[in-house]
């Protein structure tokens, strides 16, 4: 449902470019806002309803094929849990902030899609705190 918190327990997934990709680490670049994005993209993994997680990232690499024109070699699949994104930028930024993550589908296409809202624009310190808590990293392309 658009709009709804997505649980602490459950874990989205960020699509990262080749570009912020170097030696297969991700960097923060990652996940800053572009000028003119209200959220930072992510994909709610527990909604694709998947048997296991090796099911969730075919089912994002199918997904990453068909929205993007192009999903380069180097792209990466970044997983994060949503508890502990939340409390790693809450207890290290300046600012205490507890940032809103919310289901946001694109129906029919993406279903799964959701946003973390309350992210400046080009904003390196929330980036540097979320890539701390990157669990997986995975291929972006089949």
């Amino acid at each position: 449902m658009k709009g709804q918190v997505i649980p602490e327990a459950d874990h989205v997934a960020r699509y990262c470019r080749a570009s912020s990709v170097e030696n297969g680490e991700i960097s923060a670049t990652a996940f800053m806002l572009r000028q003119g994005e209200e959220y930072l993209s992510v994909n709610w993994l527990e909604q694709l309803k998947r048997p296991s997680r090796a099911t969730e990232i075919r089912g994002l690499q199918e997904l990453y094929t068909r929205k993007f024109n192009r999903v380069g070699a180097g792209a990466r699949i970044a997983i994060l849990n949503v508890g502990a994104l939340r409390t790693n930028v809450e207890r290290k930024s300046s600012d205490r902030r507890l940032l809103p993550i919310l289901h946001e589908p694109i129906i029919p296409d993406d279903p799964s899609h959701a946003g973390i809202y309350d992210i400046p624009y080009d904003d390196e310190t929330i980036a540097e705190l979320i890539v701390e808590v990157v669990q997986e990293k995975h291929p972006a392309r089949s």
